[in-house]
């Protein structure tokens, strides 16, 4: 058994100085550690796969800097699609730590029954190689060195399986919060509902927020499917990365870059689709999200991509979503002029939000983005200065 003192400072001193998870009893010394500690950052996550993509954000700004992502094994069912379609593809790297629930031999709960035996297999699969969390102190730097090393080889993620009784007890103060709760905002209507036939296009709509976006000073991160693909059509800018695969992902990774890079203005382009399906994030949004993020969630009411089946998204109220959630702004339009006022306003106290409703449809022979995932996560860190190139 170690102290969560000893290898969080050991980690410390290899640069890891961010963590997100979802809890486990396992890991209630390691997260009560980080929270009483004001020079660490620890987010609280809705759910698995938002935690891996908030980290992956936060490599994306960072020079030098390393982040862990924390979570019970039953998560990874969680976090599958970010770590195959975002960390793995873009080659971010993270150190996973990964608590060994059902662990063959231990009893536990029978919930943990499949999920135990499998787990190593499960990353394995993913490609993503493993050792147990130290017991020992001794053991704790040449770990992390395996752990670093593997990182920065393949700029992916590393894994450690932490069984039960690794780390001692560490208190939480009472009084400790992970944040304030910001009171919520009002929706401000920037116009009434209109025919679908006079609402303005995905192309008109990212064409309107890249004047807004200036190279020098904003980061432009494009949703999965046509947005991304869009955005590369009207012009390939070294401030823009466009997603693929790890649908819902965007806002976390817009988050973790937001976070780790106060110095850049960062906005999320994101799709009603997309949004739906990771919807948790908002409330982690809400509660963490800083000043300099910008949330534009671009409605048409279908999944574009894929042949133009509905959303549910006529149901629900993004901006309400958003205000009841903590942002410091939201605001529901159907103009292009909505957008307009949206970067007009002076900074906030916190992230500002839009919902633009749409048009469905895309321009013929939409083309796919030529630059590779590596290649455009390489040339947007150097163009933010994030990247240490090798001599």
């Amino acid at each position: 058994m170690i102290e969560a003192a000893e290898f969080v400072e050991a980690a410390r001193l290899r640069g890891f100085d961010w963590y997100a998870g979802v809890p486990c009893s396992y890991l209630t010394p390691f997260i009560n550690y980080v929270l009483q500690d004001p020079t660490l950052h620890y987010v609280s996550a809705a759910n698995e796969g938002d935690a891996v993509a908030l980290i992956a954000g936060v490599t994306l700004g960072a020079t030098g800097r390393r982040g862990v992502t924390m979570m019970q094994n039953s998560g990874l069912g969680n976090a599958v699609s970010p770590l195959t379609s975002l960390t793995w593809t873009f080659r971010l790297p993270q150190l996973l730590i990964v608590t060994w629930r059902g662990q063959p031999g231990v009893a536990d709960e029978p919930q943990h029954a499949l999920m135990g035996p499998i787990t190593p297999a499960l990353l394995e699969t993913m490609e993503i190689p493993w050792e147990t969390f130290p017991t020992e102190a001794r053991e704790i730097d040449a770990a992390l060195d395996r752990a670093v090393a593997h990182m920065d080889a393949t700029g992916r993620p590393y894994a450690l399986l932490m069984q039960k009784g690794s780390v001692a007890p560490y208190p939480l103060r009472p009084g400790t919060e992970i944040r304030p709760r910001r009171v919520p905002c009002t929706v401000a209507r920037a116009s009434v509902a209109r025919a679908a036939a006079t609402l303005p296009t995905r192309q008109a709509a990212l064409a309107r927020v890249m004047r807004h976006t200036p190279p020098e000073a904003t980061v432009v991160l494009a949703s999965t499917g046509f947005c991304g693909r869009e955005l590369y059509a009207i012009e390939d800018r070294p401030n823009q990365l466009y997603m693929v695969g790890s649908m819902g992902c965007v806002t976390p990774l817009a988050l973790g870059l937001a976070l780790a890079r106060p110095d850049l203005h960062v906005v999320a382009l994101d799709g009603d689709g997309a949004a739906l399906m990771r919807m948790g994030v908002f409330a982690t949004l809400g509660a963490y999200g800083p000043p300099n993020l910008t949330h534009v969630l671009l409605d048409n009411g279908a999944h574009d991509s894929t042949g133009g089946q509905a959303t549910v998204s006529p149901q629900v109220s993004f901006a309400g979503v958003a205000a009841a959630c903590g942002y410091a702004s939201a605001q529901d339009s159907d103009t292009l002029e909505g957008l307009d006022a949206l970067f007009a306003s002076a900074p906030l106290d916190g992230p500002r939000f839009i919902r633009l409703a749409i048009a469905c449809g895309t321009p013929e022979g939409l083309p796919r983005p030529t630059i590779t995932p590596p290649e455009v996560k390489a040339r947007l860190m150097r163009h933010i200065g994030a990247l240490q190139e090798k001599p």
